[in-house]
């Protein structure tokens, strides 16, 4: 139990008060200022807030109609497939992994269930959960063989990679349009939010429920703790007796399901299947990730992070498009530009951190 400081009782030659282990793994460096405790694992995150922040606040200085209750919405809409997607991947990379397959994952997805429903007559009720068992028994595959073999996950996610998008081929070279009457429905159905003039699609709302699952598992059950155990120190989880091989695993396991649930959202999106679909997708959900505050080393990192990461992409773009006479291209050079940053300031923190 840590004990209270009364910074009034204190004596100029009193000890500052030192930082206790934190449960989820990793140390918790905790920083006094004027009887105030910031926990240093809250700045990546609070960094993210503030970058959101800034940028939406200039947004609505510079264009007249940016600040709407809508156009907010609208990042999380056009966006919904990478924050589930996202929410897989902020648990591989707080296990200190990585995983390349998910936008190759998203596209088979797509052409799977483009096939069944147009040349199969299957109906969504039926094609939907098929694809998401196939989604997660292709990430299980993957963190079986990472663990089993001991094999880098780079490496085996870049296998998976391929031979996802090659699948996808081996289906059809062609796009294939999806006119079933389920999905044409669950793709233009807008649910109103009260008050607001504002709607809401299927997309975005499977999204944040995903993310709320996800803050569950991250916070709130034994897997999520031992995520960050292993992020933090692999041997010192296993030395600690906590189920390493099972949660390498099922790290792997649950990001196969949030790409596969994407890829039905993004079939609803694009409705159609296609094998080029989330091209570059895997490098957009890192990206996310990473600049939502979550270290590429592992073991510090919040979910909630990952939907501010995803929303600062989403309203680069969103800026870019009100500005009109910048070229779409120049999205990837503000990314570009500000991953670079947020890695410097990751570097930056490990070391204070250490």
């Amino acid at each position: 139990m840590r004990a209270s400081v009364d910074n009034t009782a204190r004596g100029p030659s009193a000890e500052p008060p030192q930082a206790g282990p934190h449960p989820l793994g990793g140390s918790a460096n905790v920083l006094v200022r004027r009887g105030a405790h910031i926990d240093s694992r809250y700045v990546p995150l609070l960094g993210t807030i503030a970058v959101f922040l800034l940028t939406a606040g200039y947004g609505s200085i510079a264009y007249n109609g940016f600040f709407s209750v809508q156009v907010f919405l609208n990042l999380l809409i056009d966006n919904a497939f990478l924050c589930i997607v996202g929410v897989g991947m902020t648990f591989v990379i707080l296990s200190g992994g990585i995983d390349l397959s998910v936008g190759s994952v998203i596209a088979l997805t797509t052409m799977i269930s483009a096939a069944l429903v147009e040349h199969r007559h299957w109906s969504a009720a039926q094609a939907i959960p098929l694809v998401l068992a196939i989604g997660t028994a292709f990430g299980a595959l993957m963190g079986w063989l990472i663990q089993r073999f001991r094999l880098q996950p780079f490496i085996v996610t870049l296998a998976g990679m391929f031979l996802a998008r090659g699948l996808c081929y081996l289906i059809s070279i062609d796009s294939i349009s999806i006119t079933d009457a389920t999905y044409t429905a669950i793709s233009q159905a807008r649910i109103a939010l009260p008050g607001t003039g504002a709607s809401i699609t299927v997309g975005a709302i499977i999204a944040l429920v995903t993310l709320a699952v996800g803050m569950w598992f991250a916070h709130a059950t034994e897997f999520g703790r031992t995520v960050y155990a292993i992020g933090g120190n692999e041997a010192s989880a296993v030395l600690m007796g906590l189920p390493v091989p099972r949660t390498t695993v099922l790290v792997y396991t649950f990001s196969g399901f949030c790409s596969a649930l994407a890829g039905v959202v993004f079939t609803f999106y694009m409705l159609s299947g296609y094998g080029l679909h989330a091209v570059g997708m895997e490098l957009d959900a890192i990206a996310s990730v990473v600049i939502g505050g979550t270290l590429l080393s592992g073991g510090v990192g919040f979910v909630a992070g990952t939907l501010f990461g995803v929303l600062i992409l989403g309203i680069i773009q969103t800026l870019i498009a009100f500005d009109g006479s910048l070229s779409s291209w120049w999205t990837r050079i503000v990314i570009g530009a500000l991953l670079f940053v947020f890695c410097l300031l990751q570097r930056a923190f490990e070391a204070r951190r250490g």
